[in-house]
């Protein structure tokens, strides 16, 4: 007998750890831009939502699933099968070697260190169409469409796609979000990222490690000014959490130098700053 499969304390620290963090902001700010900051030799860009204006110069690969499908196809080749799931189950064994015949060998993908996901809003609509053609979308009793049981489904859907993601323990991996400024019946500002359903938006910041939102300050003396927002307990409200412990509650908004803070200065572009 072989017994537990214990993992030791020096085996853990000498684990490669990738960041995982979710990126949010207003139109317009320049999250896409932030790719100027990572190295393009090992950043992967998946362009979910067509919108790389800003980057189309940008030296890096990139792939532009256009359905849920080919997001969960990309999510099981980055991250690997889960040998816990039963064949036909998503990112199950059986998917993977589904995937890996339409798409080719997943070891093209291995140099890859960094993936920049753009953006989880659209993935989320992307998700929701596929979840309304699906048997849980239509009542049992009268086949009409019905609406809770596809936002149910939806919201099962993104969590288990971005879990997936998530283990892929050795890559750095930053899904990007719009953020929805709305007033509360109190007057009060309240931001929460722009997503279908709502059980996308209240579980992904226990999924990744940091949230970090990009946002304009107005202060009362001097010009507004772009950065980033780290800490959960600062005072715009914006949503934030950092589980380093290495990040200040105002960082530059570079994603670059913020990767190299989180102790991972290989992701980022060598002597390449984002625009002020």
């Amino acid at each position: 007998m072989s017994g537990f499969p214990i993992i030791t304390a020096d085996q853990r620290l000498a684990e490669t750890r990738g960041v995982k963090g979710v990126l949010v902001g207003r139109w317009g700010l320049g999250k896409t831009y932030q790719l100027w900051t990572l190295d393009p030799g090992s950043t992967l860009f998946i362009d979910i939502e067509a919108g790389d204006l800003a980057v189309k110069d940008w030296p890096g690969d990139s792939l532009r699933p256009r359905t849920w499908e080919e997001c969960r196809d990309i999510a099981v080749l980055l991250g690997g099968p889960n040998p816990a799931l039963r064949d036909g189950q998503p990112f199950s064994p059986w998917h993977f070697n589904e995937a890996r015949q339409r798409f080719g060998d997943p070891a093209e993908l291995a140099k890859y260190q960094t993936l920049f996901i753009d953006s989880i809003t659209v993935a989320g609509r992307l998700c929701l169409q596929w979840c309304k053609g699906q048997p849980q979308a239509f009542s049992d009793r009268t086949n009409k469409p019905d609406t809770r049981g596809a936002y149910g489904l939806m919201g099962q859907e993104m969590v288990a796609w971005l879990t997936h993601i998530q283990h892929s323990r050795d890559k750095h991996v930053w899904f990007v979000g719009i953020l929805d400024e709305r007033t509360d019946d109190f007057n009060r500002k309240v931001y929460e990222l722009q997503i279908d359903g709502s059980k996308t938006g209240l579980e992904l910041p226990g999924i990744v490690d940091e949230v970090i939102t990009l946002a304009e300050i107005a202060p009362s003396d001097g010009a507004p000014y772009r950065a980033f927002i780290c800490h959960t307990g600062n005072p715009w409200g914006f949503p934030a959490k950092d589980r380093s412990g290495r990040l200040d509650m105002v960082e530059p908004p570079d994603l670059g130098r913020l990767m190299r803070k989180l102790g991972a200065p290989e992701a980022a572009a060598p002597d390449k700053t984002s625009p002020e």
